[in-house]
């Protein structure tokens, strides 16, 4: 079998199983029915999409799976922020004290999950919402904008998050 064979069977098995997972979460049924409608669903779906769904450049196991562990970290670490981060937006608007800002910065990640779920997880942050993300650039909507600095703020909106999903998504 030839190495592109190879990689588009392997594109091809990543997009069956995220969309019958998908499937399963919806439905969240495994009624005989249910479960062959969404296999078949899932396999035609895949067969049309699959070049689209998981890039060529990005087939490799570690850039669609995440490391379980490190995953399981960071969604404690999310949903930890979230509470604090929306106690924090509540008190900045009894007080009257909020100083919104547009801010710009960089992150190291290379693969694109990884960018997409560090700008959903600052979006899910209360008082931030990551506002366009272009290759490894983010532009950030920020309640408590406390620096206009790109390097500063970055630091203190993503660090930890950027941190985690280094070790989640090679």
């Amino acid at each position: 079998m030839r190495l592109e064979t190879r990689w588009a069977l392997v594109r091809f098995l990543i997009t069956f199983l995220s969309l019958f997972a998908g499937w399963m979460l919806f439905t969240w049924s495994l009624d005989p029915g249910s479960l062959v409608a969404g296999i078949v669903s899932s396999l035609v779906v895949a067969w049309f999409t699959y070049s689209i769904f998981v890039d060529e450049s990005e087939a490799a196991r570690r850039a669609h799976l995440p490391r379980p562990h490190y995953f399981l970290v960071y969604l404690v670490v999310l949903v930890f922020n979230m509470y604090v981060a929306s106690f924090q937006v509540l008190w900045q608007i009894l007080r009257g004290k909020i100083n919104p800002g547009i801010v710009h910065f960089r992150t190291r990640l290379k693969t694109d999950i990884a960018r997409v779920a560090l700008t959903s997880s600052i979006t899910l942050t209360p008082g931030t919402i990551t506002l366009d993300l272009t290759d490894d650039h983010l532009v950030v909507h920020w309640l408590d904008a406390r620096t206009t600095h790109s390097r500063y703020a970055g630091e203190l909106i993503k660090d930890i998050y950027e941190k985690l999903l280094r070790r989640i998504w090679l």
